[in-house]
């Protein structure tokens, strides 16, 4: 079971220690299929303006009344379908008087139409399996709105059913007058929730980038004061203004007919009929002249970060061969800056934590370049001359070739692997793709096209070439700096522009070559043969042991093609740690892979297997420390080569060890600026009685961790105890031992596992409050968080009790949005949930929280209460139980056809045989439970003497 504190620590290792960005996949078309593909100018897809070809598996088409469709038929998974409704207006079509509109508009479309009743729609979405916010969601953004369904089966019921809720949401919203004034609550909590020092920094950044355009005061969320107050007819009017067929998107991608989804659709919308004039499309304004310019944004909480970006008008023409070609050339010199900016950051004291360079447009209003790089505070300097300067080199030297054909092999790899993949890509991705395609005006190509055009763009593609054309990139007015800071910046922004006008009159020079480097890691000793080999035909695994005590299981699957995932196992994990003290060991999982190997460093090990697809992940469980990783099969024995590297040489590094724990005042800091974030790191070793493995230190006890103590801890908890490695995915049973052999089970035979250190094999829930535990968070004083939790059970051998408890959370779930956001309007997004560990016996909850106003805190706990004493004393009826379970039944079925599901349930089968009965009744489990069961449960589990309460609130309220 996954620890909050381990969560957020890996969290903070991806801000923390990531290298640069990724090159983004870029489609060109070759003369010969432009050739080939005819242009349909009377429909309105972009493939109408282009020249680059649409993916011939999409029909795409246009209703009489104006309204497009694109439909895919995809089987992965199978049986299930993805419906996207998107609607051409967000917040920047609103007046200045419907400021927040359209996303409170977005809302509305849940709240009752002309044939479905205010609370209706979504209890019809769940009795046919679908889960409110995973199943059935909806987001606004600044220029479209999108209304998202995942269809657990594709039969006639629940696809007419659906398509029939989403036209009515487009066309039949009621907007009755009290239930607007009812959403109006649960709108400001939403904004209330979403008012973090991270979107008022996105505000800095637009306010700065399109200053005097219209993005730069329309963000979804809008202004409260029109939120509490707008009449029901400025909704009626944006709706009907821009809700309408001519704006909307229908995208249907699933495992079903093809020419049976069109007449779905036809017969669901042809239909609708506009009931006003045409909205106008707004003036977004124009990128006026601008100088060099500086903005500092303090704003506690936030991490430090400098950007230096160049503006320009947006590029708006058709999305064609020579467009696209001329992205990818750009895109391919940027990588270049990114993986030489990573570099930088994973070098000795580095002067940033990240830094990244990229190109892009907003919302059709401004386009610009953009360097950028999080630092420490006191690191300003260091890291706004790293960023100007290699910027700079890059302008003035351009990349080499050695580096141009690094970047161009990494793509290629990328697009033959997305190729061989085709066939099973997942059906809600390639709706996503669809809608984004949508939204950008850009044609939706195949992984076939895209990499038939890629060849084409880089053929003969050279060095100075590249170097040309990256200019572009920050080309512009400009540069336009912005430093978003915790703290005041020593003499403001004036300070800024003299530091930025010194380092620009420093002279740079062209980046050395680097050395050629060999992969040192091919050989572990001889290849080992099997001992056993026990086919477990239940769930389709072989489980294989070696003479050295390596056990390996094997599932071969069919679901995504070109996939390989695993697992290695080794050790006891936090058991063997200390619960009454912090170890530095609780960093490994921010600083084990990014320390690279003995040999190589990270970076020299990037180089070395460019063109590979290979990972490596580090985790510490309850029970055993893990490695993981994601490859093809075309570089399986690499793979397996690179996790065996890790396991028995890992270079952990002291500077990527001493920059996580430069950074983690910062990881404090940032946590504590939102309730969320507060309980997150105060409470975690709070619900764990004080298990200091659990808890999150302090930056001064982070601080007085050394690299020699991390070392010695891993040294001895890697090197005891068997491996289990489990691999899923499109590999043989031959080749996945093949791979196994020659380099795990190659290793000498290891001693037997350490035992759990005294107490180490325990972990309590805490004792009853009473009374909330009182946590404080530095954000605005109207943001708190209210909490209650249960003790309930474990999963360690018979999982059985503890779904039980994940149906009653799912019911508990039904409640508290009805009555706690819907009724009461206390909180935008209460979430419910339980957990169970699967290592510590009797350690599991039930937990209900909610980020909401200070105020209302008494509230919160008042609703949970009336909640918790109905479920105990009124019966759960049957509509209930198929809405709270069906959802969470077909979530299930849904992940039983992925690799990540069957990684994870396979795990113990080599040493815990009798885990196979437990697989297997997942589903049968929770189809058993009565409504009888359930109201048991709540009477066992959910009473008032075992609950532990806290409340977040802001350091700045009134003690009470």
């Amino acid at each position: 079971m996954r620890s909050p504190r381990r969560l957020l620590l890996l969290a903070a290792s991806s801000l923390a220690l990531l290298g640069g960005a990724a090159l983004p996949a870029v489609a060109l078309t070759p003369p010969a299929v432009v050739a080939a593909q005819d242009a349909q100018p009377s429909q309105p897809w972009a493939q109408a303006a282009s020249d680059v070809p649409a993916d011939a598996n999409v029909r795409f088409g246009v209703l009489p009344n104006g309204m497009r469709y694109a439909i895919l038929k995809n089987a992965t998974p199978p049986g299930q379908a993805s419906l996207r409704l998107r609607i051409a207006a967000g917040s920047l079509m609103e007046n200045d008087d419907q400021l927040g509109l359209a996303h409170f508009m977005e809302h509305m479309a849940f709240n009752g139409t002309t044939n479905v009743p205010e609370n209706e729609l979504l209890r019809i979405l769940e009795r046919l399996g679908l889960a409110f916010g995973a199943d059935t969601n909806a987001f606004t953004s600044f220029d479209q709105t999108a209304y998202t369904l995942e269809l657990p089966r594709t039969n006639d019921e629940t696809v007419d059913t659906s398509l029939r809720i989403m036209r009515e949401q487009v066309s039949e919203a009621l907007m009755k007058a009290e239930d607007i004034d009812a959403e109006r609550g649960v709108i400001e909590g939403e904004e209330r929730l979403r008012n973090t020092p991270a979107l008022r920094s996105i505000k800095a950044q637009l306010a700065l980038l399109a200053s005097g355009q219209r993005l730069s005061n329309r963000l979804p969320i809008g202004d409260l004061s029109i939120i509490r107050s707008a009449p029901r007819e400025r909704f009626v009017e944006f709706y009907n203004a821009y809700y309408r067929p001519e704006r909307a998107t229908m995208i249907a991608v699933g495992d079903f007919d093809v020419d049976q989804m069109e007449a779905k659709i036809k017969a669901t919308f042809s239909d609708w009929a506009p009931k006003a004039a045409d909205g106008p499309n707004p003036d977004l304004g124009t990128v006026a002249p601008r100088s060099a310019e500086t903005r500092i944004l303090v704003e506690p909480g936030i991490q430090s970060s400098i950007q230096l970006n160049w503006i320009r008008n947006p590029d708006l023409d058709p999305d064609t061969v020579t467009e696209r070609r001329e992205a990818l050339v750009q895109n391919l010199g940027l990588a270049v800056l990114n993986r030489r900016l990573g570099e930088i950051a994973r070098a000795d004291n580095p002067p940033f934590i990240t830094a990244s360079a990229s190109q892009g447009s907003l919302f059709k209003t401004v386009d610009l370049g953009s360097v950028s790089a999080n630092f420490n505070p006191g690191g300003l300097k260091r890291a706004l001359e790293t960023i100007e300067q290699e910027q700079r080199r890059l302008v003035q030297f351009g990349v080499t070739q050695v580096e141009l054909d690094r970047e161009i092999a990494n793509s290629r790899t990328a697009l033959e692997n997305a190729v061989q993949a085709a066939a099973t890509r997942s059906t809600p991705s390639l709706a996503n793709a669809l809608l984004g395609a949508t939204n950008d005006d850009k044609v939706f190509s195949s992984p076939a096209a895209n990499l038939a055009l890629f060849e084409a763009g880089v053929k003969d593609l050279k060095a100075d070439q590249v170097s040309s054309a990256v200019k572009a990139v920050f080309e512009g007015y400009g540069p336009l700096a912005l430093v978003v800071t915790p703290e005041a910046i020593e003499g403001g922004e004036a300070g800024v522009t003299a530091a930025l006008e010194a380092s620009r009159s420093v002279a740079v020079t062209a980046r050395a070559e680097q050395a050629q480097l060999e992969w040192p890691y091919a050989d572990f000793g001889a290849a080992a043969a099997p001992s056993s080999r026990t086919e477990v035909a239940a769930v389709g695994a072989t489980v294989v042991t070696f003479p050295n005590g390596v056990r390996l299981t094997v599932k071969p699957t069919d679901f995504k093609d070109e996939q390989v995932l695993m697992t290695v196992r080794t050790g006891i994990g936090e058991e063997g740690l200390p619960t009454d003290r912090f170890t530095p060991q609780m960093l490994a999982p921010m600083v084990f892979t990014q320390g690279g190997l003995g040999k190589l460093t990270a970076d020299e090990l990037s180089r070395v297997l460019t063109g590979k697809i290979y990972s490596a992940g580090f985790s510490i469980d309850g029970d055993a420390y893990q490695l993981s990783g994601a490859t093809r099969p075309a570089d399986l024995q690499l793979q397996m080569q690179v996790l065996a590297a890790y396991l028995t040489d890992p270079g952990l590094r002291a500077a990527p060890f001493e920059q996580i724990k430069a950074f983690f005042p910062q990881i404090l800091t940032q946590q504590l600026a939102t309730p969320g974030g507060a309980f997150g790191i105060q409470a975690a070793g709070l619900l764990a009685s004080g298990d200091k493995r659990e808890a999150v230190p302090s930056a001064a006890e982070i601080a007085a961790f050394t690299l020699d103590d991390l070392k010695q801890g891993l040294t001895q908890g890697l090197s005891a105890g068997p491996i289990d490695i489990v691999m899923v995915g499109d590999v043989t049973v031959d080749d996945a031992i093949k791979a196994v052999a020659s380099t795990f089970a190659a290793l000498p035979a290891r001693a037997p596992a350490a035992q759990p250190l005294p107490g180490s094999d325990q972990r309590r829930f805490p004792a009853p409050s009473a009374q909330p535990v009182r946590l404080t968070h530095t954000g605005p004083v109207e943001q708190a968080l209210g909490y209650i939790a249960w003790p309930t059970t474990d999963a360690v051998d018979d999982r059985t009790e503890a779904r039980k408890v994940n149906i009653l959370a799912e019911v508990f779930k039904l409640r508290v949005l009805d009555e706690i956001r819907e009724k009461q309007a206390l909180a935008y997004s209460p979430r419910v949930g339980s957990s169970a560990s699967d290592v510590f016996k009797g350690y599991g909850s039930i937990f209900v929280m909610a980020e909401t106003a200070t105020d209302k805190l008494p509230a919160f706990y008042a609703a949970v209460d009336a909640i918790t004493a109905s479920l105990r004393d009124t019966p759960v009826t049957e509509d209930e139980m198929n809405r709270a379970r069906l959802p969470l039944i077909e979530s299930l079925r849904r992940s039983q056809a992925g690799n990540e599901y069957w990684l994870g349930q396979l795990e113990d089968l080599a040493a815990k045989p009798a885990s196979l009965e437990q697989i297997q009744t997942h589903i049968s489990d929770l189809e058993s439970f009565t409504a009888a069961d359930i109201q048991a449960a709540a009477r066992q589990y959910l009473t008032a003497n075992t609950a532990w309460k806290a409340e977040v609130v802001s350091d700045k309220a009134p003690a009470q």
